[in-house]
């Protein structure tokens, strides 16, 4: 499976939705045990999610995170949906992203009490930095008919555990409040996905829309009301913060690759010396020879390289008619083309990076045909030529 894609992680069909309705091109990707992602692209962008859903509980979402991140192995984990608010801090309708997750259901009861034995999982610090950077420019927001109030970005802990909490003045209420009381919002699933983005190097984000206060007045009515637009709110911030993680991802990729290409050419021009030096010494009496060094070729500009992506459309086609791509394969390498296509034909510096990143995932796809690997090779060249 191809690398490089975010994945979005929901606990509950509400929360799902709410994000589903950013992408476009979905495709159903089965993991071989029977869970369901669906594979898409943010819509307006060249940003690709694999999304999935959890089901309510730690224990099912660490599960499905660890599996999803085997299956994709992403740049980032988001889990986006609602939580309570533990504190007036937070607005109905605001986003907590979390600086660190307390899975508070740890202890040690004792005679004279219970005594807290909390597990905790940092954000990671470049997405902390960037979610805080997208938090300052607050423009993230959908625009909602008919709500003035301008939804905020809290940054803070969560508490994770395994129940409801929707009390001030129970035992377990109070003592959450007594030994988390730096914790913006609580929740159920955050200590899972924290665990399994830990034991597997992938970062993640938790990105909660407040839908209620976690004090006695939660109820369905309200639910009905504020669920929604609480995972509209967490949904809009998820997908900016992912496009810019993919974006950064891009820019680094293409960082390396130039690195590796200077070096490359660096080679090659220490080669070409040696091998003039040498014929200069072996043939010193031979005069009005000329020594030519083939390469492969490249399309030469924005309209040759689009020419030879849309031919490859053809190559696409025959190798799945051979059965050399399945159809998974097929469809993503589709939408890849496609993708560099609409940026290959806005011919400015940033569209050709991005095209450029796109034929090298498209690479990728189709690694285990050498014959398609080879037809791509001068493509992604003239791409980054061009940039």
């Amino acid at each position: 499976m191809p690398s490089g894609q975010v994945v979005v992680l929901t606990a509950l069909n509400l929360e799902y939705q709410a994000m589903r309705q950013k992408f476009a091109g979905t495709q159903v990707h089965r993991h071989k045990r029977g869970t369901r992602f669906e594979v898409g692209t943010v819509q307006g962008t060249s940003c690709r999610v694999a999304l999935g859903l959890t089901s309510k509980g730690n224990s099912s979402a660490a599960v499905i995170a660890e599996r999803a991140i085997q299956e994709f192995s992403p740049p980032a984990v988001l889990f986006v949906g609602v939580a309570g608010a533990l504190w007036d801090t937070a607005r109905l309708g605001d986003v907590v992203m979390a600086t660190h997750v307390y899975a508070y259901h740890g202890g040690t009861s004792e005679d004279d009490g219970l005594k807290a034995r909390p597990r905790v999982w940092e954000a990671p610090h470049g997405i902390s930095q960037l979610a805080s950077h997208l938090a300052r420019l607050n423009d993230w927001a959908d625009p909602m008919s008919g709500h003035e109030d301008v939804p905020q970005v809290r940054f803070g802990a969560i508490a994770a555990g395994e129940v409801v909490q929707n009390s001030r003045i129970s035992a377990e209420a109070k003592w959450i409040r007594q030994h988390y009381n730096d914790a913006l919002a609580i929740e159920m699933e955050a200590a899972g996905v924290a665990q399994a983005g830990h034991l597997n190097g992938a970062p993640v984000a938790i990105i909660r829309g407040i839908s209620d206060r976690a004090d006695g007045t939660k109820n369905s009515a309200e639910d009905r009301n504020w669920q929604p637009r609480a995972a509209a709110n967490a949904a809009a911030f998820a997908t900016r913060l992912a496009v810019e993680l993919s974006g950064e991802q891009e820019e680094t990729a293409m960082s390396q690759d130039d690195s590796v290409r200077s070096a490359d050419q660096f080679d090659r021009r220490v080669s070409n010396t040696a091998h003039h030096s040498s014929v200069g010494i072996m043939a010193g009496s031979v005069t009005g020879s000329s020594v030519h060094m083939n390469s492969a070729p490249k399309a030469s500009g924005t309209t040759d390289l689009i020419a030879e992506l849309n031919g490859f459309r053809e190559q696409l086609r025959r190798h799945r008619a051979e059965g050399a791509l399945d159809e998974d394969t097929y469809r993503e390498a589709l939408n890849d083309l496609d993708s560099a296509l609409r940026t290959a034909g806005s011919n400015t510096p940033e569209s050709s990076k991005r095209t450029a990143m796109t034929l090298r995932r498209l690479r990728g796809l189709v690694a285990e045909c050498p014959a398609l690997v080879a037809e791509l090779a001068p493509m992604v060249a003239a791409a980054g030529d061009l940039a």
